[in-house]
């Protein structure tokens, strides 16, 4: 299964809350492949704490591969390539966790169906090899998502089946974003369509992910005062309704992250020393990472809208 992950906006999480869901998926004894197809900015390295590609790879990433220039890309085993203690070391019964980087070097691009033969190509291979292949697109309408969109009508064609998970945050900016990347003038439905999408299929294939939500009801607000609460929970309902009327309510949502300290400080994996040895991770954050990692292959989360 091919999953893409992308977004209107910068800010959403989507990079982190992909990584942390591909961490959870290998944890739950899936091999998990994540290419960074982020290409302005390549840093999922970041995320995954290996410094020598933190910021691309200078040793034939995904720019070099598209081009042309390399005939397979780089890639790394998180398990062993991980500059962090508690991601160093394949646990035992999870599955494979591998990085395909993008170049330092690289940047956005025009597309060209030598690229999408070899992004076609790529996805074959990595979908005959794992059980989970996430892709990490640029922000918005970008090339990325043009070559993904492009390729996965082909992956549909040789019976591959492919997803997609559109990240927001909790704000009424973020919301219309997300609905205006999906269903706008030269969204994902339009574009997909010009592609050789079937409209509804594409459709069906889309959910929505929730980042950086504050539950009003959160015994973490203990501390404030009652009008604030009070405030909060009809900002809340207000969300709601926006979401619902511009598509993207909890019909189509495949998950929803709580707000994290440790999200809100760093970029990281969050691994269960961060929750219960350190503290400084919530547990609830790691829950929800784990429930959209069974989600990703759950058909009954897909089915029936």
């Amino acid at each position: 299964m091919i999953v893409f992950a992308i977004s209107d906006k910068g800010g959403t999480g989507r990079s982190v809350t992909s990584g942390n869901v591909a961490y959870r998926r290998a944890l739950q004894n899936s091999d998990i492949a994540y290419l960074d197809f982020d290409f302005g900015s390549p840093t999922a390295g970041a995320i995954f704490d290996i410094p020598m590609v933190e910021h691309g790879t200078v040793s034939g990433g995904l720019h070099s591969y598209l081009q042309g220039e390399v005939a397979s890309p780089t890639k790394l085993d998180v398990w062993s390539e991980s500059d962090r203690s508690s991601l160093r070391g394949r646990p035992a019964g999870a599955g494979r966790l591998v990085l395909y980087p993008g170049d330092s070097s690289g940047g956005e691009f025009n597309v060209s169906p030598d690229m999408v033969r070899r992004t076609i190509e790529l996805l074959l291979l990595t979908d005959e090899e794992f059980d989970v292949t996430i892709v990490d697109l640029s922000a918005g309408r970008s090339y990325a998502a043009d070559i993904a969109l492009e390729a996965s009508a082909h992956l549909l064609n040789r019976g591959v089946t492919a997803r997609w998970l559109v990240y927001h945050r909790w704000t009424r900016q973020h919301i219309i974003a997300a609905s205006s990347l999906v269903y706008g003038p030269r969204g994902l439905l339009d574009a997909g369509e010009d592609r050789g999408h079937s409209r509804q299929r594409l459709g069906d294939s889309i959910r929505f992910v929730r980042t950086a939500v504050v539950d009003p009801n959160s015994p973490d607000l203990a501390g404030l005062r009652a009008g604030q609460v009070a405030w909060l929970r009809e900002c809340n309902a207000d969300l709601q309704s926006l979401a619902r009327r511009h598509k993207v309510g909890r019909a189509l949502m495949l998950g929803s992250v709580p707000l994290d300290p440790v999200l809100q400080w760093r970029e990281q994996l969050i691994s269960n020393t961060d929750v219960f040895t350190r503290q400084i991770a919530n547990h609830q954050t790691v829950e929800a990472f784990e429930e959209i990692a069974k989600k990703l292959t759950d058909d009954g989360a897909w089915d029936g809208l």
